[in-house]
């Protein structure tokens, strides 16, 4: 309770600057100052010195679980938020730019609404599998995962299959059953339409077409994904040969459960509500100067309403509490307002290099920062600058489409890159900290930051990226 007041006085701080803001929103930037555009708003750049929190921010999540966990645990939720009001203040008090934060503010309310509703929409759904888990098994399960986060995102997906996986291979579950899921699932899986992750659909509404994604990205996610799902199988074949020996053999009805039919109508209301946007739908109205619009109060009602109304049994078979997504909302609004300044001079030095930037350069700078920052502002900076090397603008939606048709493979190798290699961190995309937050709490012993890194993303995933670059984009 004390952390939600705790990020609840911290939202309410930002509030006060609303009518200054609102007001500024008209003012022009003096001469002589420099700028950088982003999402068609001036800020004046920061220091670069600013970027210090977001990288110190950064350290302590990889550090903390393993060099001061009963301190980082205990202590977390005031570190980010510190860090964050730390940049947050620099901006308000020394830039004068209430802009920046009221617009990342409002990317967090997003955020951690479509995260939250489907958190807990699909903690009301159970499904039991009593059958023997398999590596084919394993492997269909996360073919079907790849496919339908297209249909409800990675976020919708990770949160209804993670639980029914662990639950099936609960016998002989590995950390690297999640590192897969997370990879193949929570990540590659989405890249074939903008439903599938927030970057693509921020595309969408700057104005790709819808079905443009998948038209030019399957022949690279087939291949992608089927390599993925190989290696995946002949790493989990190992370990079932190694176990066979320890383990005796268990009984298996062969039958599925599945309960909490209610919560697939939540799930459609959540996924149906992503469109509810004044930039997709002219007839929405908007807000503003509220930080959120009416898709963001849908899903908070869904938190509510699908909670509230939940079968008792089935959360109390899922293990569902509310931990994992407090986790994630103290932790992204600390990485939110911290990596401000690094996504403006990113933005900047994209767009004064432009000229210099090929395909394989965005493929790599697009893919290397989606990493480590949120993949959604690094695509949509670098398809700024890759439509400026054409004299194009990307707040003018004939100019995207005009880009689209003629020089498609930018667009191409940003937004292949943007949801790909968001699996190589575990804040690289949203779905990634949630699944290892859920996992921990089912008792899986997760790698840490710098361990998942290490072990797993740089030997398994960038030699697969590296395969793609060489491919397509060479």
């Amino acid at each position: 309770m004390k952390r939600i007041i705790l990020l609840s006085v911290f939202v309410l701080l930002i509030l006060i600057s609303f009518q200054q803001s609102y007001a500024a929103v008209s003012e022009p930037v003096k001469d002589g100052v420099e700028v950088v555009n982003q999402d068609a708003v001036h800020h004046i750049l920061p220091s670069p010195y600013m970027v210090i929190p977001f990288v110190l921010l950064l350290l302590m999540i990889a550090s903390g679980p393993i060099l001061y966990h009963h301190f980082w645990e205990k202590h977390y939720p005031k570190i980010a938020i510190l860090l964050g009001l730390f940049t947050a203040s620099y901006y308000l008090a020394i830039l004068n730019d209430y802009l920046s934060i009221l617009h990342t503010l409002a990317e967090y309310i997003s955020f951690i609404a479509l995260l939250a509703s489907l958190f807990v929409a699909s903690g009301g759904i159970l499904i039991k599998v009593d059958k023997k888990s398999t590596p084919l098994i394993n492997v269909l399960f996360l073919l079907f995962g790849a496919v339908i986060s297209n249909i409800i995102g990675t976020t919708g997906a990770s949160m209804l299959l993670i639980r029914p996986f662990i639950k099936i291979n609960k016998d002989r579950i590995k950390p690297f059953h999640i590192i897969f899921f997370i990879f193949v699932v929570s990540n590659i899986g989405g890249a074939l339409t903008p439903i599938g992750d927030p970057p693509l659909f921020l595309g969408f509404l700057r104005g790709v077409p819808f079905f443009w994604v998948i038209e030019n990205v399957w022949f690279i996610w087939i291949p992608t994904v089927a390599f993925m799902l190989i290696l995946f199988y002949v790493v989990d074949t190992i370990s079932v040969n190694k176990q066979k020996k320890n383990n005796s053999e268990i009984e298996y009805s062969g039958k599925m459960e599945f309960k909490g039919t209610k919560n697939l109508i939540y799930l459609a209301i959540i996924i149906i509500s992503v469109f509810i946007d004044p930039g997709v739908l002219s007839f929405v109205p908007s807000l503003a100067p509220l930080p959120f619009g009416i898709r963001e109060i849908i899903m908070f009602s869904v938190v509510y309403l699908s909670f509230k109304n939940a079968d008792r049994e089935v959360l109390k078979a899922n293990e569902f509490d509310f931990e994992p997504i407090k986790e994630v909302a103290f932790l992204f609004i600390g990485i939110f307002l911290t990596m401000i300044p690094a996504l403006q001079l990113i933005a900047y030095e994209a767009k004064v290099y432009s000229n210099m930037l090929e395909t394989e350069t965005f493929y790599w700078a697009t893919g290397g920062l989606s990493a480590i920052l949120d993949n959604a502002p690094t695509y949509l900076n670098f398809l700024s600058a890759a439509m400026g090397k054409f004299g194009l603008d990307i707040n003018i939606k004939a100019d995207v489409i005009h880009f689209v048709i003629q020089d498609d493979i930018y667009l191409r190798a940003i937004s292949v890159a943007a949801v790909f290699f968001g699996a190589m961190t575990y804040i690289g995309n949203g779905p990634n900290f949630m699944v290892k937050s859920i996992s921990e709490r089912a008792g899986i012993k997760m790698p840490s930051f710098f361990v998942y890194i290490v072990k797993y993303s740089v030997p398994i995933l960038l030699p697969i990226f590296f395969l793609v670059w060489l491919i397509f984009f060479h």
